[in-house]
């Protein structure tokens, strides 16, 4: 199962839309507070539909949390777009943690410090980023297509 990060998430609709990917691709959900919007914001239920309830989802009050459960920080895989890995040329493991920043601002020089492993999804010079829900479907698409392959 894949862990899905979310760092102080922005926008209640996109988080839903995270949320039923998850829901839809067995993967858990990891969401580190501060938030953009409360959980049961209408948006965010709206995005989710009715998938929430079967969402494996925790809460964290703040990174350092998070931090302190994770069993292996070698497979914590930060997604930006200042990295110059692709994520195509990364090799995933079931239990992986894929690290999503804010959609502002995405995630901060000193949260990237903290973890070696930084990856990028290549794109077009004429766009800034991927919506967040977007560039999740693209990094848990790969990693299961990969860990299926490793079934085989």
């Amino acid at each position: 199962m894949l862990n899905v990060v979310l760092v102080e998430p922005e926008i209640p609709n996109n988080t839903g839309n995270i949320g039923r990917l998850c829901v839809g691709t067995e993967s858990r959900l990891h969401l580190i507070h501060p938030f953009g919007f409360v959980i049961n914001d209408k948006n965010l239920k709206r995005s989710g539909l009715d998938y929430w309830v079967h969402l494996d989802v925790t809460e964290y009050q703040n990174v350092e949390e998070w931090i302190a459960q994770i069993p292996d920080q070698s497979r914590v895989f930060l997604m930006s777009s200042h990295s110059d890995k692709s994520y195509l040329e990364n090799e995933f493991q079931d239990g992986d943690w894929l690290v999503f920043g804010k959609e502002s601002v995405g995630l901060s020089a000193a949260f990237m410090a903290r973890f070696e492993n930084h990856l990028t999804i290549p794109m077009s010079p004429l766009i800034r980023s991927f919506n967040i829900a977007n560039s999740v479907a693209f990094v848990v698409g790969e990693a299961k297509r990969q860990i299926g392959l490793k079934k085989v």
